[in-house]
């Protein structure tokens, strides 16, 4: 299997799909808007970029099944299975507002292997495969080299439906407001991991996240030498609703951090 050929043929189809989401947004003074669940919502094009993805995707790899957020496909593949967010930062969408993005991921087994994230808003496309670094429109791109969180930007989630932690949730935001460069809430998941990958963040941290909202972000920081874990250091951030991204520097005081706070 040609792991670029694929990435790159995946990252041709996040700019055709885009465009299809850029063209509605620009069209479309009022969004029709379905509530799937507390501030939990879908539209149209949530819908219609999803199968289109889906039925790209079954061309690049018939053998593949999806985990895809609005179910267009169950199929389940027996090695190779597609984890798609066809519009990461629906709210911000909704409203007009940027960054939302495309981020498809293959994994193999229980691997990640290839990842795509397209952030719409400024034609950004950030893609990764397996041992073959990461990459922004075709340059080559690495985690930022800051050393000390207090020197660090951090990005975070704030949560749409799960608030049995939002008490020592809130205590990490008073203890980066102070201890960091700032904190940033960007509305796309997706978004702040490829920022991370890219150096524009040092740290990302978010919990009550979904396979399809992390997978392909995720894997795109290893790729650009950064480190991922869950709230406890562990690997279980793709499926396990937590997730920490960090450049490899900043990484193991920020879990501390982490660690003290929120798993009290």
């Amino acid at each position: 299997m040609n792991l670029e050929h694929i990435c790159i043929e995946v990252c041709n189809l996040s700019k055709e799909v885009g465009l299809f989401i850029r063209t509605e947004r620009l069209s479309n003074i009022n969004i029709q808007v379905e509530v799937k669940g507390l501030h939990d919502f879908v539209t149209h094009v949530d819908k219609t970029s999803e199968q289109k993805i889906v039925d790209k995707l079954s061309k690049i790899l018939p053998e593949a099944g999806f985990i895809a957020e609005e179910n267009t496909s169950t199929k389940k593949g027996d090695k190779y299975n597609w984890i798609i967010d066809p519009l990461d930062g629906t709210t911000n969408f909704i409203h007009g507002l940027t960054p939302y993005a495309i981020s498809i991921a293959l994994k193999e087994n229980d691997e990640i292997i290839l990842g795509v994230v397209y952030e719409i808003g400024l034609d950004e496309y950030f893609y990764a495969w397996k041992n073959g670094g990461a990459y922004l429109n075709g340059n080559k791109i690495q985690v930022s080299d800051k050393k000390e969180i207090k020197n660090s930007l951090v990005a975070t989630g704030f949560p749409y439906y799960d608030y049995k932690r939002i008490k020592p949730f809130l205590e990490t935001l008073e203890y980066f407001m102070v201890n960091s460069h700032g904190v940033r809430r960007l509305g796309s998941a997706a978004t702040d991991l490829v920022y991370v990958a890219c150096g524009r963040f040092e740290a990302f941290y978010e919990y009550g996240l979904s396979p399809w909202d992390v997978a392909a972000g995720a894997f795109i920081v290893q790729e650009a030498g950064g480190k991922v874990s869950d709230f406890i250091g562990e690997k279980n951030y793709i499926f396990g609703k937590e997730i920490i991204a960090c450049n490899n520097l900043v990484f193991d005081d920020f879990l501390i951090s982490i660690k003290q706070i929120m798993n009290n």
